[in-house]
């Protein structure tokens, strides 16, 4: 019998924790509470989370903090909670590695939805059995969807999953121009509430990862979108 996936909530409201995890454990998930960012910090090597649901406004260390020590170190996948509604705030913690970003007051179907979702994205990172491999390879680069790996001048390169499915697309359609509403689509799929400010993010942190090469780079196709462009 497969264990139950385990869900880490952050958040320094007890009654909103209790509620969320009243909603996941209905959905068979296991979790756990911790009120702010040095147990959130502590929780995370002990407790060993599938996903992190964290609040942004913590007492002492805050949830931007937590993200980035987190993601410096693991790419489990993050959800931040928030009652701010600012896109600065949304970019901030797309920027620093968050996988979604849910507003507060939310619908309890909602953040379900948002979970399985992000879970099923993160799954084939985990899978051992592959059926079909999905590899694209360019000179000093390989993109590795079948085991979620990146291979950039010799040497692994962590990403979380969105951004190496994003580079896959991108690379496996040389020279094709995708839209950013496009992109959105295929990468976070339907049910993702956000906006093309998501993709631009991501490439960002792309380009910061994986550099321009005389062959290859990733092209800002300006007042469209992307292209992974390929000389010949």
């Amino acid at each position: 019998m497969a264990s139950k996936q385990k869900i880490l909530i952050v958040d320094d409201d007890n009654n909103i924790a209790e509620l969320i995890s009243l909603y996941l454990t209905k959905e068979c998930y296991d979790t756990k509470i911790v009120n702010d960012g040095e147990e959130a910090l502590a929780a995370f090597d002990h407790y060993n989370p599938n996903l992190i649901l964290l609040d942004l406004m913590l007492p002492g260390i805050d949830g931007y903090q937590v993200c980035r020590e987190i993601r410096s170190r693991n790419n489990v996948p993050i959800i931040m909670l928030s009652a701010k509604g600012e896109i600065f705030d949304k970019v901030l913690g797309l920027e620093l590695g968050a996988d979604d970003y849910i507003m507060k007051p939310f619908d309890s179907k909602e953040l379900v939805a948002r979970v399985k979702a992000v879970l099923r994205r993160y799954q084939p990172a985990r899978t051992e059995t592959v059926v079909e491999l999905k590899c694209v390879e360019y000179p000093d680069l390989t993109v590795n969807l079948s085991n979620y790996s990146v291979i950039y001048n010799s040497h692994p390169v962590d990403m979380p999953p969105k951004e190496l499915e994003l580079l896959y697309f991108l690379a496996s359609s040389p020279n094709q121009v995708f839209t950013r509403e496009q992109l959105l689509d295929h990468i976070w799929g339907y049910e993702y509430i956000g906006d093309t400010r998501t993709v631009d993010v991501h490439v960002k942190r792309l380009r910061e990862k994986i550099k321009d090469h005389e062959s290859w780079s990733i092209a800002t196709v300006w007042g469209i979108g992307y292209k992974f462009e390929v000389t010949e």
